[in-house]
């Protein structure tokens, strides 16, 4: 089974979920089935987010998830959407993703973003030594990090003369792609103006798509590694074999996202059952406007319709590459070291 040659290449980004009674192994092993399965089907490439102590968010370091994929993977690419670099030394940065790049060469994305990825407790907390990138310095850091995981390496100037060079590992071969990723138009001028590929966050930003990409692909300006914009869409989709499952699929999430919306305390993600229930029992005509509002910039059906919509997506914004985020939750009794849904997305999708 492989990707039809008429539609857009697909790619996942991977949040790496955790459920109510789910340890944080049994969801990494989930995971780690999926980039499997993702890397057999033919997708082009596998990211994990950077997120901090949410109970139902396990992907915290984007590297050590990554290394992982790569050793359990052939031919797909695998990187960080994104790593959120104010959190981080942009020299820790460059070291780590030049050593993933030495472990899978040709096969590593560095997406940089400029959000902490937590609330204000927990960015202190990632700043605390001091070694994190200020987010004003946001524009040169990324460039530093470009200049370092280069074969050359950077080289630093002194003010009182003198230059030292620096390099993120000793004998790189090759170097990680970088993408700046973003929500708003900043992200967009700033990958235009340095000549990254970018990619703007749909699946959780809900408005502004078109304008970031009009100002990205008019203002871009080529540079050493990329002649042209390149950017693709991300979106949350849920495929199954039937509508009414699909929706079924994506309740628990999209109770989270509302949650999230209102405000509310962060729990472990709901299982199908729980989710509906809860939904019964709350019977909250605010949650229920707000789900539905979630749900119609998702893409939820049966796997024909799902493809069918992610392709005019594709051509409606003139890209080749649509990025899901597989979204759909489990049953009850489904094995909690597997997502079962989130593999039928991919399977159905990639036919």
């Amino acid at each position: 089974m492989t990707l039809s040659e008429t539609a857009p290449a697909l790619s996942v980004l991977d949040l790496v979920p955790v459920r109510t009674g789910q340890t944080s192994a049994q969801a990494m092993t989930a995971s780690m089935a999926l980039a499997q399965r993702a890397d057999e089907l033919g997708l082009r490439r596998y990211w994990f987010a950077e997120h901090h102590n949410m109970p139902s968010v396990a992907s915290t370091s984007p590297p050590v998830l990554i290394a992982a994929a790569a050793a359990r993977t052939r031919g797909i690419r695998v990187g960080s959407g994104g790593v959120m670099l104010p959190n981080h030394a942009p020299l820790i940065v460059a070291e780590q993703f030049a050593a993933l790049e030495a472990i899978a060469p040709g096969r590593i994305d560095l997406g940089i973003g400029r959000a902490p990825g937590s609330d204000p407790v927990i960015t202190q907390l990632l700043r605390a030594s001091g070694a994190a990138g200020e987010v004003e310095r946001f524009p040169s850091h990324v460039q530093d990090i470009a200049l370092m995981v280069r074969p050359s390496g950077a080289t630093v100037q002194f003010t009182s003369g003198g230059e030292y060079t620096v390099r993120a590992t000793p004998g790189a071969s090759s170097a990680p792609e970088i993408w700046l990723l973003g929500s708003s138009d900043y992200s967009a001028q700033l990958a235009a103006s340095l000549g990254l590929p970018y990619v703007f966050a749909n699946h959780f930003a809900g408005h502004g798509l078109q304008r970031a990409l009009d100002l990205y692909r008019s203002g871009f300006r080529a540079g050493e590694t990329l002649a042209e914009p390149r950017t693709f869409l991300t979106a949350n989709v849920v495929a199954a074999e039937t509508a009414d499952e699909a929706h079924a699929r994506a309740l628990p999430q999209l109770r989270m996202m509302a949650r999230l919306r209102r405000n509310q305390p962060m729990i472990a993600l709901e299982t199908v059952e729980q989710a509906a229930q809860g939904l019964a029992d709350a019977a909250d005509a605010e949650e229920q406007t707000l789900i539905d509002g979630i749900r119609s910039s998702w893409f939820v059906g049966s796997g024909p319709d799902v493809r069918s919509e992610l392709a005019a997506f594709a051509a409606q914004h003139g890209v080749d590459e649509i990025m899901i985020s597989p979204v759909a939750g489990s049953y009850d009794a489904e094995p909690l070291d597997a997502t079962p849904g989130r593999i039928r997305t991919l399977e159905l999708l990639a036919r």
